[in-house]
């Protein structure tokens, strides 16, 4: 049975975000439709069913343990989980700064503070 999954108030802000530039940039139809793409990404990752990855061990090996990702079209979302639920942290481009980013993330609260 798939787990809950919910979005950090970061993770809604850049799913916002994301929507509001892909709108603007290419439409509603590609907009709803990208959107719906990392939103199943969040459904897969609940179910188990993503493809996922350890963000110490590709990124930085001073991120905290719990803290993965999957790859979505252009951006990674960014999650931690435990036996209940899984809480998205939030959805970074690939051209960001991705250490950076994911070192502020984590930062002196932890990632599920943000």
């Amino acid at each position: 049975m798939p787990k809950s999954w919910r979005l950090t108030r970061a993770a809604e802000a850049s799913l916002s975000e994301i929507a509001r530039w892909t709108f603007e940039t290419f439409g509603p139809r590609q907009a709803d439709a990208y959107a719906q793409d990392l939103i199943d990404i969040c459904n897969a990752i609940a179910a188990g069913k993503a493809q996922t990855q350890d963000c110490r061990r590709i990124i930085d090996p001073n991120l905290p343990e719990d803290l993965r990702f999957a790859r979505a079209g252009q951006h990674f979302v960014v999650f931690i989980e435990d036996e209940r639920q899984v809480i998205v942290i939030d959805f970074l481009h690939s051209r960001s700064n991705l250490p950076q980013r994911l070192a502020d993330l984590s930062g002196p609260k932890g990632p599920a503070e943000h």
